[in-house]
């Protein structure tokens, strides 16, 4: 059986937080908190010390300004510090001055005010970016193409006479393109632009790549924009 691996922070993390625990318990007492309150005084301070950097974390993460929680964090690891020198022989614990009697027992309401700021802090959120409204592909609408008149062949005819020239078949009709004024008014801006980058025109082979739309259609908005 393989036996679990100690982890050496959690140990320094647990011996460091239980000599604090005493020290900010032995304080407490010799400030006149007798009995479970001077118990609590350590488990509000320490409280107070893991609220304030849990909450600069997740104000950090979105961005938020920390102030208040840097501000609390300091409280809190003065009174822990605070706790931990006075109880090392610098302070005679049998006769604790009357100002430090007056800030254990200010305590209380000290740490439920900050611990209420800390948990009612907004915390901002990053709103997305619009995105650009995509615009639809029309299909340009072709006109039919007329059918063209076969000549009849010399065998058909059976005068010798000569046959008349028939008529020149009428040229094809030029395609017309319906094209919706929204993508007429960003077609105009991506022309705008293009002049001026560029000093020059947009052509309709450069607009039909940045609109993604067939050749005929980008010719008939060039024109538009003409």
């Amino acid at each position: 059986m393989r036996l679990p691996r100690t982890d050496a922070v959690l140990v320094q993390a647990a011996i460091a937080g239980a000599l604090s625990f005493a020290h900010l318990h032995d304080l407490a007492n010799a400030a006149g908190q007798h009995g479970w309150k001077a118990w609590a005084y350590p488990v509000s301070v320490d409280l107070l010390l893991v609220a304030a950097w849990h909450r600069m974390r997740v104000l950090r993460a979105t961005g938020s300004p920390a102030r208040a929680a840097w501000t609390w964090f300091a409280i809190a690891l003065a009174a822990s510090l605070g706790a931990n020198v006075a109880t090392a022989g610098l302070l005679d614990l049998d006769h604790v001055p009357a100002w430090l009697r007056i800030l254990v027992a200010g305590w209380p309401a000290l740490a439920f005010f900050g611990g209420t700021l800390l948990a009612h802090t907004a915390t901002a959120t990053a709103l997305p970016a619009d995105p650009e409204p995509e615009l639809p592909l029309y299909e340009p609408e072709i006109a039919p193409t007329p059918t063209p008149v076969t000549e009849p062949s010399p065998e058909a005819v059976e005068a010798p006479e000569p046959v008349p020239a028939l008529p020149a078949a009428p040229a094809p009709a030029v395609p017309t393109v319906a094209v919706p004024a929204a993508l007429i008014e960003h077609a105009r801006k991506i022309a705008d632009d293009h002049r001026t980058r560029t000093g020059a025109p947009i052509d309709s082979a450069t607009l039909r790549v940045r609109l993604g739309v067939p050749p005929q259609f980008a010719d008939a908005i060039a024109a538009q924009l003409a």
